[in-house]
């Protein structure tokens, strides 16, 4: 069986959740104050925006491991955790039960705990936005993140959640408390406010206990274990015209669909559907005495394409060099970089190979095994390398016999199965 059929198996194998989460509760419940301003009572009005700005700040934002102040990016006032007080009589069972609805609808084990971790407060009046960014890790366990939108009028202001091709749109709320919940590694932006203000709560979500990452009770096991035998029982499929006497593969490397950073890797915090196609793998790597690790994977593509790069400059396509081991002590969100709009449009995959690196055990330990090179007649995934953001790329303009071809190099995380008989193919360091 091929890899397509490994990949076919694994694509039918998914839970309930989902990459993001809105709902509105009344507001009852919650108490705010703010130091410097007094209570903030709902709705919010003008008068008690214009407070708010005034004893805030500039918001910063993450780019590698700096933090930075830049309109251009982030436009918004922010008032820092610290300084915001809510009386945990009222608010601390409503938030209960919003965390149990955002843990259900995001796919996650009953086993887990889910916290809120207040971060900051956010205003955005006319004219403000924060570009597409992803949130970036600010401490162990960290999932996800929530926004409260506060109840208040105004217009534009759009909070956008996008995963995979799929988006999700939250308006705000005049009389409502408005939760939106998503995975920390969607992109996300908020478009500019028009007219009024938006005024919200961010919190840092947190997975805490351990227990089982997934249930796999319905999982057909029986076929996925079937191609994966198949898969290192066949020799791998020529790579041109003539060519025979390729040995079986020497491991089998699945791309994960969310992305991770080298702390957020680990078996128990694995989100959504990866965590019961993982599990899945588990169980198949048991049956057919395989090792089986998770890994980081620096996915390289080489495509022929149509239209070339626009100018270079703040955001350009020209060079994009995103480091996501970023610090997780920064407090600020990490600004995805680039123009999409501006990309070439992609044509015919030349060629494409991985770099694994960043072992992780089973038993959650890391793994000191060298960086291993992976061809592409060993990788296999449900979501492609293409739809996922690089985080550099180059392009060679038409040059006559050759070129207008780019370069697009991506950080993803993979599971990886081998035989145990081949362990030699991974040289420990």
């Amino acid at each position: 069986m091929s890899l397509d059929t490994i990949a076919l198996c694994l694509a039918d194998i998914g839970t309930h959740g989902t990459f993001a989460t809105r709902f509105t509760i009344p507001p009852d419940d919650l108490r705010l104050r703010v130091e410097g301003v007094g209570d903030v009572g709902f709705p919010i009005t003008v008068a008690m925006a214009r407070k708010l700005c005034a004893a805030a700040q500039p918001a910063r934002y993450g780019w590698k491991n700096q933090t930075r102040l830049d309109k251009r990016v982030r436009d918004t006032w922010e008032i820092p955790g610290e300084r915001i007080f809510i009386d945990a009589a009222g608010w601390r069972g409503t938030l209960a039960s919003a965390m149990e609805r955002i843990r259900g609808e995001l796919g996650l084990p009953q086993e887990w705990g889910l916290e809120a971790e207040l971060h900051d407060l956010l205003i955005y009046e006319p004219g403000q936005f924060f570009a597409p960014h992803q949130d970036s890790e600010k401490g162990e366990g960290m999932i996800g993140s929530l926004v409260i939108g506060l109840p208040s009028r105004f217009s534009g202001g759009d909070l956008v959640v996008e995963h995979q091709g799929r988006e999700l749109r939250a308006q705000g709320s005049a009389t409502a408390l408005e939760l939106v919940a998503f995975y920390a590694d969607c992109r996300h932006q908020a478009l500019p406010v028009r007219t009024g203000y938006r005024v919200v709560l961010t919190f840092n979500l947190f997975v805490r206990g351990g227990g089982p990452s997934a249930d796999r009770s319905s999982v057909p096991l029986d076929e996925l274990t079937a191609a994966v035998r198949s898969y290192f029982d066949a020799p791998l499929p020529a790579r041109w015209s003539g060519e025979t006497g390729r040995e079986p593969p020497d491991r089998l490397v699945y791309l994960l669909d969310h992305e991770y950073t080298q702390h957020g890797l680990d078996w128990q915090r694995l989100k959504n559907v990866d965590a019961v196609r993982a599990a899945a793998l588990r169980d198949v790597a048991q049956r057919l005495e395989c090792e089986i690790f998770l890994a980081q994977a620096d996915v390289r593509e080489h495509w022929t394409c149509e239209d070339e790069y626009p100018g270079g400059g703040f955001g350009g396509w020209d060079e994009i060099d995103e480091d996501e081991d970023r610090d997780d002590d920064d407090d600020g969100d990490e600004y995805a970089g680039g123009n999409a709009a501006g990309a070439p449009e992609l044509i015919e995959l030349i060629e494409s190979d991985a770099e694994l690196r960043n072992w992780v055990a089973v038993d959650g330990a890391p793994a000191w095994l060298a960086p291993a090179g992976v061809a592409s007649d060993e990788i296999c995934f449900t979501r492609a390398s293409s739809d996922c953001k690089p985080f550099e790329s180059e392009h060679e303009g038409y040059m006559g016999n050759w070129g207008n071809t780019v370069e697009r190099w991506y950080h993803r995380a993979a599971v990886v199965l081998w035989p145990r008989e081949r362990t030699f193919v991974i040289r420990a360091r």
